[in-house]
């Protein structure tokens, strides 16, 4: 009764306001007292934004006045904004954190969302000041605004475009206003349509369907139901010819055989072009199957514009087939961007040097026997010469180290770390690497030492180009522990410091996306698989992390993979990445025996490839560090046969 009489004349709004507001008083102060300190409610903070909640986070900053990193406070408060935020807000905040990693990545982000409201001018005056220019989908609204001036842009758009998974909005939109202005040919979309399919972005097609004769009706059932489609035949026109062809390539994906029986009758219907391209579709998927007859199919494409990938896996095919002909005549075609990468440098050196071409292969291995990594360290040994750690850099002096510990996005890097925050880290940590010279490097890797920040360590010292300190790029912390587990289980220590160099950087508690853990980085149901068999029965999930438990975990299941794979690095090294059962499948389609950089370099999972090559060019080096003494990594990798056959099969 009380509360009708005080009610009266009151607007029902008005009441509501004034009931609600201890309520949602209540609440606030709740939300507020389940953070236990300021780290939490940052956190806190952080995740609201990533949500695009704008209300909590703008609540959650504000309490968060005194913070020790008050430019990501106003970031995270600003960030789910973007869009309806003042320009004169985003002003304010660049001009507030002008020259800090985050005031680029605002930048960043503001950019986007000015490309995607086509707003050219703020875009035009903002772009050339986003210093990293690494996002692939500003090159491309960059591009769309020099198409909206009259400007031709198609040979950078060729460029740009060649990576789907980064397109986002912006490149299938370059691709329209390109065809629109006439930038474009039908040949371009039709190239970009088969990109995007290949690539697994298949979304991104039906925005391209306008641009062809082809309802997105016909174009998604060619990916989703290619048998579909092919079943129709080839049709007559081009736009019926070319969907033809990407149900080839989306069939061949399930079935290579039954794609070539497809096309096989159909060939007379197709012109000479796109025969080559239904060849390529084909070829591809067949390389990626590591079928045998791949490199059959890859010799009917002479002609056919190939993608990076297929360019790539024509050479890997001729690689395993030991067709060191069309390896040379594929990379002698590839784009220079593409061909000027150390892997194909190093595997055309070898086509010469199989083609008697000594003086020019020479010449190839010795552009990149300077460069530490794989491919420079097999060109190293081509050239006659075994892998050594280089002459160490004078130690790094007090006066040195000094900026490095007052370096404000160091500190800001350190803080993260301690949050467990490694994406922000990161970007701190090397935002500050960037204009550093050799020396500075050195000293900022020996400052992360003393952090015990070691992924840190190894990442800022491998960047060094003329002075060396390989103590800093290959650590071995943990040793006695180490030693203990290796010497026992008669494993190269060498190897297991490569394998966690590459699995976790020496980040303790580190985790991945599948939920792998710790150092040597075990999954679950592989940690406990092993610790039954090797009758460590007191063994819990919780003692995973442990240093000692994970080490001897990690050293018995690798040596448990390596005589099963017959004592071969290449192999058991893929195992460890991609289970043991798929380094057996790719070596059954061996057609003969090949060197281990041939295997490594055919595997078909982009991680895994790039994971072998990466462990073993790491356990070269950690074995010249341990022995003192030079080392091959060809003899590491070693030679892959198919299964049964005889040591005198072996070249």
């Amino acid at each position: 009764m009380f509360a009708m009489k005080w009610m009266a004349g009151v607007t029902l709004a008005a009441a509501s306001v004034v009931l609600l507001a201890p309520v949602a008083e209540a609440k606030k102060t709740a939300a507020a007292a389940t953070f236990a300190n300021d780290d939490d409610a940052f956190l806190a903070l952080r995740d609201a934004a990533r949500n695009g909640d704008a209300a909590r986070a703008s609540d959650l900053a504000s309490r968060l006045g005194n913070y020790a990193i008050p430019s990501y406070v106003d970031y995270f408060r600003l960030r789910p904004r973007i869009g309806s935020a003042s320009e004169q807000e985003i002003r304010d905040y660049l001009q507030r954190y002008d020259g800090q990693a985050i005031a680029d990545r605002l930048r960043n982000d503001w950019l986007l969302e000015l490309g995607r409201t086509r707003n050219w001018t703020l875009f035009d005056e903002q772009y050339p000041l986003f210093v990293l220019d690494d996002d692939t989908q500003l090159k491309c609204y960059a591009l769309m605004s020099k198409v909206a001036k009259g400007q031709s842009v198609t040979d950078e758009a060729r460029a740009v475009m060649v990576a789907p998974q980064n397109y986002g909005e912006a490149c299938p939109s370059l691709v329209s206003a390109l065809a629109q202005a006439g930038q474009f040919t039908a040949d371009d979309v039709w190239a970009q349509i088969r990109l995007i399919a290949e690539s697994g972005f298949p979304g991104m097609i039906r925005r391209l369907a306008p641009l062809t004769e082809i309802s997105d009706t016909v174009l998604m059932q060619a990916l989703e139901k290619p048998d579909a489609i092919l079943a129709r035949g080839p049709g007559s026109g081009r736009a019926a010819h070319q969907v033809f062809i990407l149900a080839l390539g989306r069939s061949a994906k399930n079935n290579p055989t039954h794609a070539v029986n497809v096309l096989v009758p159909a060939a007379d219907r197709l012109n000479e072009r796109e025969l080559a391209q239904a060849w390529a579709q084909i070829a591809l998927q067949a390389s990626l199957k590591l079928a045998p007859e791949a490199v059959v199919y890859w010799h009917r494409t002479e002609g056919a514009p190939l993608t990076t990938e297929g360019y790539q896996w024509k050479v890997r095919a001729a690689l395993r087939a030991g067709e060191w002909k069309l390896v040379k005549a594929t990379i002698d075609a590839m784009p220079a961007a593409l061909a000027s990468d150390p892997a194909w440098i190093y595997w055309l050196g070898r086509a010469y040097r199989a083609e008697g071409k000594t003086e020019l292969a020479q010449k190839q291995f010795e552009s990149i026997a300077e460069q530490t990594n794989f491919y420079g360290q097999l060109a190293l040994e081509e050239l006659g010469r075994k892998i050594v750690i280089p002459p160490r850099a004078q130690a790094v002096t007090a006066d040195e180290l000094a900026p490095m510990a007052n370096n404000a996005g160091f500190r800001r890097a350190l803080k993260f770390f301690d949050l467990n925050m490694r994406f922000e880290g990161y970007r701190e940590w090397n935002w500050e690497l960037r204009k550093m010279n050799d020396r500075q490097h050195l000293a900022a890797a020996e400052f992360a030492r003393q952090k015990t920040v070691l992924d840190r360590m190894v990442n800022t010292s491998d960047r060094t180009k003329t002075e060396f300190d390989f103590t800093q790029r290959f650590p071995s912390p943990f040793r006695d522990v180490m030693q203990a587990s290796t010497e026992r289980l008669g494993l190269d220590m060498a190897w297991v410091y490569g394998l966690i160099r590459q699995e976790s950087r020496f980040i303790l508690n580190a985790r991945s996306h599948v939920g792998a853990s710790g150092l040597m980085q075990l999954m679950p149901a592989t940690a406990k698989f092993v610790a039954r068999k090797i009758g460590m029965n007191d063994f819990s999930q919780g003692q995973v992390n442990d240093i000692s438990t994970n080490i001897t975990l990690g050293t018995n299941y690798l040596n448990m993979v390596l005589n099963d794979l017959d004592g071969s690095q290449a192999m058991a090294t893929a195992a460890y990445n991609a289970g043991p059962g798929r380094p057996r499948a790719w070596r059954s389609t061996l057609p003969r025996a090949v060197d281990g950089a041939i295997f490594a370099e055919s595997i078909p999972f982009n991680e895994t490839r790039d994971y072998v090559k990466k462990v073993l060019s790491n356990a070269t080096y950690y074995a010249a560090l341990f022995e003192g003494k030079p080392q091959s990594l060809k003899a590491r990798l070693g030679m892959v046969a198919p299964k049964g056959f005889a040591p005198s099969d072996l070249p």
